[in-house]
């Protein structure tokens, strides 16, 4: 039941936008209940969190058993059983030689332990004049000030500039938007290429690593890499000595048919950074995963300068082994692969019908859809309609939840990610396709765009 306070007082919380919303009751597979008993389907996992669906037994029970015996663990007073038995799944799925783990609580804590791990290792081997960590426009990584220094997003960027060291930055390989053709080769040569101009620009000696989103998340709309550019990127880095990081934040976790989603490529990474689908929405949880000969070079010099009260609890490592255990035992990677393909071709089937639907793209459960002025000239709709935010709550009203965001840089552009748990069935999309339709022809009429239905 809910308390008084809770409905009869003003709340005391404060997020990022003033919508209002209803009090969170239960949630349980692909659904999530409001306390007037109102049902939603959870269309984007939270923000492409909750990957194995809400309340799993398997997982409840992990957390139970484990807060029997401890929830708390200080890494340098205890090693735990739940944070090595989760060290050592992660490395059965990394690529070989990658058999160093580092846990953190969030996705901005991975990115910014891969970063300063990439410094302190070139430090350790003498080449303490690489510092720079090159990134691409649009890109998120986080929203403390070391990943939003590597963050193109000029929207959440913007006041803090003052207070950062921006890195420097290349085109994010947006094929569609660019009038390229991203299943031509020559499309992810010419990307790489503008990779390694920046770096002669910079000066190879200055540069520490690259990071990029293997499969883009909020910032770019689920982009997926043009043809041959993933390998072509880890062909610089060895060429100019750079270490490779993947943000795998949003794309690992298995929705795009392995738990790492850059094993698509031949093309491994130095360090991963995880978060989301590890906790899946369970506990706070994140992780790097790096080359063993790394974290050797940086140990041999002292000790990594680094690192967070709640890195390696207990509970939280044995929440995400609950939840890898669970992806695997379900095969939620295969699902995510087909159900990834009929829900991706029911949406760019509405293309036949809302001419305002420029681009659908993404991977296996990790799908956008692009809104546009101009499907021809890719023109974005003007700003100050919102259409990313409009659409989005026409879809909350009729009980989806999707995740909004801008397009090109924070400012200009609309997409929504839609992005459902693994566990979703074909009937389920059914019903997400339903209400998204349903949205869709709202939201045109509401802002008099065509619509052929």
């Amino acid at each position: 039941m809910t308390s008084p306070a809770l409905v009869n007082s003003p709340s005391c919380l404060f997020y990022q936008t003033d919508h209002p919303r209803p009090v969170l009751d239960r949630a349980e597979g692909i659904y999530m209940w409001d306390t007037d008993g109102r049902r939603f389907i959870d269309g984007s996992s939270g923000a492409m969190v909750c990957n194995i669906g809400h309340s799993n037994p398997h997982v409840l029970a992990a957390m139970r058993a484990q807060m029997e015996k401890s929830t708390f663990g200080y890494r340098l007073h205890f090693v735990t059983e739940p944070s090595e038995n989760l060290a050592r799944k992660l490395v059965d799925h990394a690529w070989p030689g990658m058999d160093r783990v580092f846990f953190v609580s969030g996705g901005s804590e991975a990115v910014e332990s891969a970063i300063k791990l990439a410094r302190q290792h070139a430090v350790a081997i003498g080449q303490a004049s690489r510092w720079k960590v090159i990134s691409r426009w649009p890109s998120y990584h986080g929203c403390t000030l070391g990943a939003l220094a590597v963050t193109g997003y000029d929207a959440l960027t913007d006041p803090y500039l003052p207070m950062m060291q921006v890195m420097p930055k290349v085109p994010a390989p947006r094929a569609w938007l660019d009038g390229r053709d991203p299943d031509d080769p020559a499309t992810g040569l010419h990307y790489a290429g503008l990779l390694e101009a920046k770096i002669r620009e910079e000066g190879p000696e200055s540069v520490l690593a690259v990071l990029i989103e293997p499969v883009g998340g909020a910032s770019t709309g689920a982009l997926v890499p043009p043809k041959g550019y993933m390998e072509a990127v880890r062909e610089i880095c060895d060429r100019y000595g750079l270490l490779l990081i993947h943000d795998e934040v949003m794309s690992g976790g298995g929705r795009l048919g392995h738990f790492l989603g850059a094993r698509n490529w031949d093309a491994a990474p130095d360090i991963v950074a995880l978060s989301k689908g590890l906790g899946a929405g369970y506990v706070p949880l994140g992780a790097i995963v790096a080359r063993g000969e790394i974290v050797a070079a940086v140990l041999r010099e002292g000790p990594f300068a680094h690192g967070f009260t709640y890195a390696g609890n207990p509970l939280a490592c044995a929440a995400g082994l609950a939840v890898i255990e669970e992806i695997e035992r379900q095969d939620m990677m295969g699902n995510a692969m087909r159900m990834g393909a009929v829900l991706k071709a029911r949406m760019t089937a509405l293309m036949d019908r809302f001419p305002f639907i420029g681009d659908v793209r993404g991977m296996g459960l990790l799908l956008a859809m692009e809104l546009v002025a101009d499907r021809a000239t890719r023109d974005p709709l003007p700003p100050d309609l919102k259409a990313y935010d409009r659409l989005t709550e026409a879809a909350y009203a009729r009980g989806l939840i999707i995740y909004p965001r801008r397009s090109r840089g924070g400012y200009a552009g609309d997409h929504v990610l839609v992005a459902p748990p693994m566990i979703v069935t074909e009937a389920q999309v059914d019903d997400i396709m339903g209400r998204l339709t349903d949205a869709l022809a709202a939201f045109a009429a509401d802002a008099q765009l065509a619509d052929a239905g």
